[in-house]
């Protein structure tokens, strides 16, 4: 695979490959094959294909009733329609009903950014952990793209996943190993602090390490792919042994990735903390580097912070 292909693309390559063997596999779509990078799918596998049309609501109606019928059924729709007005069939058809659905939110956050709120998804992740018995997951790269739907085939029950639309840069060597769902991947080891980061901000949290390490920072970076079921484990791992945590998603800061962490580090190990994301605001319309560089989501934002941070801890441990 080319290193500049998106993470939706690599999804239709990989159930490519495994429904040659599975006639299980089922991939649905809302007038959203081109979006979803599901063309090359639909024409190889028409009898394993659904084109729902502008229905969002009913394709996850459908999905959960292949699902009852023994499919392994694959939604792909736009996350900002696909999270909002689906909502109430995620949470009862897919989630109450425990049905072995999984629903691919494709373009989300800010990659429709040009298009403004309205096909932003910046409150999906909020929504869908807090729905009961739902897993949410966001990919970094393409390898871990293909291992995630490796493991979705295989895993049984309803599994929100997010993406976005352009080719990220890689933060993995290859697609060898395993995915673990609610399992987080140590990045960098680090003792000073920790940075959080999930999808496609995994990449900034890298590079933000980097920094701090040509500083003298020891930096811990962990890329929490699955948000829910949350590796409470790692979090209080990381603030015992290195005391800061900041957390960084395309997400708003309330209810997502930063609200996941702190959530868990206040009721067993309180940090400092910093939660780097969209603010409560509609977000500005522009390119994806565009947003994140007005909104301050860069290496050398979450470096001043850290440094910020432990500064801090040092003066009042000196006080």
């Amino acid at each position: 695979m080319s290193n500049t292909i998106p993470n939706r693309q690599v999804i239709c390559e990989t159930l490519m490959e495994l429904a040659k063997d599975d006639r299980d596999i089922m991939v649905l779509a809302s007038d959203s094959r081109g979006s979803a990078a599901m063309g090359p799918f639909a024409k190889a596998f028409p009898d394993q294909f659904v084109e729902v049309g502008i229905a969002e609501q009913n394709i996850v109606g459908i999905a959960a009733g292949l699902a009852h019928s023994g499919k392994k059924p694959f939604v792909t729709s736009p996350a900002c329609f696909l999270s909002m007005r689906s909502i109430e069939q995620i949470k009862v058809d897919a989630a109450y009903s425990n049905t072995n659905v999984k629903l691919v939110g494709i373009s989300g956050g800010i990659s429709y950014g040009a298009l403004g709120m309205s096909h932003h998804s910046l409150q999906d992740i909020a929504v869908t952990r807090a729905i009961p018995g739902l897993a949410v997951i966001l990919p970094a790269d393409r390898h871990e793209t293909k291992r995630m739907t490796q493991a979705l085939v295989r895993h049984e029950g309803p599994v929100y996943v997010r993406i976005g639309r352009n080719p990220v840069e890689d933060v993995y060597e290859s697609a060898d190993g395993e995915f673990v769902i609610g399992k987080a991947v140590t990045m960098r080891d680090g003792t000073d602090l920790t940075i959080i980061a999930a999808g496609e901000t995994v990449r900034v949290a890298l590079d933000a390490e980097a920094l701090l390490r040509d500083m003298g920072v020891s930096c811990r970076v962990l890329n929490m792919h699955t948000i829910k079921p949350l590796d409470e484990e790692a979090v209080l791992r990381a603030a015992r042994e290195t005391g800061h945590i900041i957390t960084v998603e395309e997400h708003s800061i309330h209810g997502g990735l930063g609200a996941a962490v702190a959530e868990t580090v206040i009721q067993h190990h309180p940090v400092p903390m910093r939660i780097f994301g969209i603010p409560d605001e509609p977000a500005i319309a522009g390119k994806t580097a565009e947003v994140f560089r007005h909104y301050g989501i860069s290496a050398e934002n979450l470096a001043d912070a850290a440094l910020r941070l432990i500064s801090r801890k040092r003066q009042e441990r000196e006080r």
